[in-house]
């Protein structure tokens, strides 16, 4: 008997069992369903009771460089200007912008068919010149000095012939006509012997003829000098190295004195020219230290120092202008490329670091932080140091190990969070 009542029991267990099970099946997403919304409730509550999962920043201690930010570019202490001397047509231009050259290439050439005549009619002159100072040497001079021996030799002559007849005069050996002839031809022979001294003394070097010949040579020479440096300004070549960083004429273009043609950035030191707002101009001073990149080449950094730092404000921007001497310029900069540079004013070992995007009213005088105290969001004031490019060290208001609440997460001062560092 007790072992039937045990058997209907077991039957009966059995069959609510599959009761059960049969019913789950049949309902079986509406009771996921209720399981579900009992979970999201508890989380929920959860939720609301110990406040949403934040991210927090921690403060650490650790090296803080501040820096000046500042954008700028690159240019090179000065420029050259490069232009025509005289007014002609342009033949050829022989260069393009951006390219590198060295001292006396040729960058421009004009039309010079007037000017090479020009050489040619000052050569043929200097050379008339020439030949009339080699005239006055080697033919007028010897003729001249040749005259001069006749005519001695015939003073000398007529002197004897004076001199013996006026003691046959005086002799009574002959008469006053035969003396008076004598006289005449005595002085014929001096004023020949006076003319034909002054024809060697004027073909002579010093002489007026001579002085005359070789200034016309000299003006000849200065002339084809002239005519030279002329031809020569038909070809416009570069003063120094460097690279063409602008270009303004072309081919068959009329060009004249005063008019710039080329301009040339000149080799050597790079300089970059910055904007920094006047706030850090307290922060800057010459000497220091920067770590510069190319807008173009960002993941590239290179050296550079302050050099220059302008005594004036610009008004309308609030701003003074800062140059940085590049000592050893990469190869891939070009002038007027931007440039983004990071000057290095001050640096601190074992600072109280916190991201800067934790800090509320970093720039106002009363800076402050949400921190985290009992489960919830507590503003705390704070004191800053140093400055980074995404950090700031807090000196008053927090220690080593401290938390601090991000200002894009939205909480608000009181609400109840649950930390999560990263």
């Amino acid at each position: 008997m007790v072992e039937q009542t045990i058997i209907l029991r077991q039957n009966k267990s059995r069959l609510s069992v599959a009761t059960l099970w049969s019913g789950f099946l049949t309902h079986k997403w509406f009771i996921l369903a209720v399981v579900a919304l009992l979970g999201l409730g508890a989380w929920q509550s959860a939720r609301v009771l110990l406040g949403p999962a934040i991210v927090v920043d921690q403060v650490k201690r650790g090296r803080l460089v501040e820096t000046v930010v500042a954008s700028g570019h690159v240019e090179t202490p000065y420029r050259v200007e490069i232009g025509s001397q005289i007014t002609a047509t342009v033949q050829e231009v022989l260069v393009r912008q951006g390219e590198k050259v060295s001292k006396d290439q040729p960058l421009i050439s004009l039309e010079s068919r007037e000017l090479k005549a020009a050489v040619v009619q000052a050569e043929g002159a200097l050379a008339q010149a020439e030949a009339r100072i080699r005239q006055l040497e080697e033919l007028t001079l010897p003729s001249a000095k040749e005259a001069l021996a006749q005519a001695q030799a015939t003073l000398l002559n007529a002197q004897q012939t004076y001199d013996r007849t006026a003691q046959l005069e005086r002799n009574g050996y002959a008469t006053r006509a035969a003396l008076d002839e004598a006289q005449k031809t005595l002085d014929v022979a001096r004023a020949v012997t006076r003319s034909a001294q002054f024809q060697v003394y004027t073909a002579s070097p010093g002489g007026s003829d001579y002085v005359m010949a070789q200034t016309q040579a000299k003006q000849a020479r200065a002339n084809l000098d002239t005519a030279d440096s002329r031809l020569g300004y038909a070809t416009i070549t570069a003063p120094r190295d460097g690279v063409l960083i602008t270009r303004s004429v072309e081919r068959g273009a009329v060009v004249q004195p005063g008019k710039t043609l080329l301009v040339l950035a000149p080799a050597g030191d790079v300089q970059l020219v910055l904007q920094i707002d006047e706030r850090n101009l307290g922060k800057i001073a010459l000497g220091q230290n920067a770590l510069a990149s190319a807008d173009a080449y960002p993941d590239r950094r290179f050296g550079a120092t302050i050099t220059y730092i302008n005594p004036g404000i610009d008004i309308s921007r609030a701003s003074v202008e800062v140059k940085l001497t590049v000592a050893d310029p990469p190869d891939y900069l070009r002038q007027d490329m931007t440039v983004s540079v990071d000057i290095e004013v001050a640096a601190k070992d074992e600072a109280l670091i916190l991201p800067l995007r934790s800090v509320h009213d970093a720039l106002s005088g009363k800076p402050w932080i949400l921190g985290l105290k009992d489960g919830r969001a507590s503003q705390r004031p704070v004191k800053l140091g140093l400055r980074g490019n995404s950090q700031v060290e807090i000196t008053e208001g927090v220690a080593a190990g401290d938390v601090a609440i991000p200002q894009s997460s939205g909480v608000l001062a009181g609400q109840r969070l649950r930390p999560v560092r990263q």
